[in-house]
């Protein structure tokens, strides 16, 4: 499939940082215990939707690329941690003919050219591949919506997100967001408590 232009990011409806990782009622702190560990837990997502699916996870890569002023990206306040020139990375996250996932991630340049060689494997796939040690802070949850990832997952929004960093030797190595299908439900159950 042809890499297109980046999407613009989703428009958040609600957000809360994460600070300690706690949740307040009232501030999602109403999500139910799957989809607590699902977004709130520093485990990897692409295991999490291989072991929910019993089928491989598959990236469908939509655009990599310089990051460009005006190109529709609202990153999360920890992208300025990251040294410029900044690449932005979106992607499709399928298992078997499910699209369970979006996501994008920016990167220093030089650590993209490093670490995202196979553009078409998971990123925690590409940063574990020499069993080098990584740290995973989630930073913030959020509901958002795009009418272009309410046509995909084929459900209207708004949808849960999260986005967090990785870590390499105590250091910002990139920044993911990710945008969670609805269609989860099938293995998790309702995403709210009610």
């Amino acid at each position: 499939m042809p890499v297109m232009a980046p999407a613009p990011s989703p428009q958040a409806i609600w957000q809360t940082s994460l600070i300690g990782g706690a949740l307040s009622p009232g501030c999602g702190g109403d999500l139910a215990g799957p989809w607590r560990l699902l977004l709130l837990g520093d485990g990897s997502p692409t295991r999490h939707l291989e072991a929910l699916t019993g089928l491989p996870l598959e990236i469908e890569l939509i655009a990599m690329g310089l990051q460009q002023p005006g190109d529709g990206a609202m990153p999360p306040p920890e992208v300025e941690e990251l040294a410029e020139p900044l690449i932005r990375r979106q992607v499709w996250l399928r298992c078997g003919p499910d699209t369970l996932a979006w996501a994008e991630s920016w990167w220093n340049h030089d650590q993209a050219q490093e670490h995202l060689q196979r553009r078409d494997q998971p990123i925690w796939r590409s940063l574990t591949s020499n069993r080098a040690e990584l740290f995973r802070e989630v930073d913030g949850l959020a509901r958002v919506e795009a009418p272009w990832l309410a046509q995909r997952f084929g459900r209207e929004g708004p949808f849960w997100s999260r986005h967090y960093r990785f870590f390499r030797g105590g250091q910002p190595l990139t920044v993911i967001r990710e945008v969670f299908s609805p269609d989860l439900e099938r293995w998790l159950g309702p995403a709210v408590v009610l």
